[in-house]
């Protein structure tokens, strides 16, 4: 078995998961996520326990028997509490703010960089005060909100790669927790 298979699913008040057949329905305050089942795979749910077992011990059937526990568990997660990543830009002169359905942002281009906000999303931009950003200078906080951890992390991943972090300077956009090394420069000539 699957060590991550076969831990069980706590279904939380508030969120109601259905079978329709082949498919998986999660409704919860934040929304509502639906996965359609692979073949070999199963869902049982008892007394608000969720469990995902497999029809056999086929390659292919227990490579899936983890991805859908997962999958379901991160459907139930995020219906109920919903997933959230923080973004930071840091930079002399860098800076972020919500326009309407589009994030703008400044990031030392000669044009503001616009990026849609998908539909499920929520996104606030924050400066920061000057001097609050501690050895690295940060100027400007994006934090991304939404039900589906996918497309999260998929919009965030998008926000990162307009200026990735440099290792020299360490400028750019990084996610909060992210470690970015800084390299020595070249030394001056003497």
């Amino acid at each position: 078995m699957s060590r991550i298979g076969k831990l069980p699913i706590n279904i939380p008040s508030g969120v109601t998961v259905q079978l329709d057949g082949r498919n998986v329905n999660v409704k919860g305050k934040l929304g509502s996520l639906s996965y359609s089942l692979q073949d070999g795979i199963d869902i049982n749910i008892e007394n608000n326990v969720l469990t995902v077992t497999r029809e056999n011990d086929e390659r292919n059937v227990r490579a899936l028997h983890g991805l859908t526990r997962s999958l379901v568990f991160n459907m139930v997660k995020g219906v109920s509490d919903g997933y959230e990543k923080i973004l930071h830009i840091i930079g002399t002169g860098y800076s972020s703010e919500v326009v309407g359905p589009w994030l703008k942002i400044n990031v030392g281009y000669s044009h503001d960089v616009l990026l849609q906000i998908p539909k499920g999303i929520t996104v606030t931009a924050e400066a920061v005060p000057r001097g609050k950003g501690g050895k690295l200078s940060i100027q400007s906080i994006v934090t991304i909100k939404g039900f589906h951890k996918e497309d999260v992390g998929k919009f965030t991943a998008e926000v990162r790669a307009v200026r990735p972090p440099e290792n020299y300077k360490g400028k750019g956009i990084r996610y909060s927790d992210e470690n970015v090394t800084i390299k020595a420069g070249k030394s001056g000539a003497k």
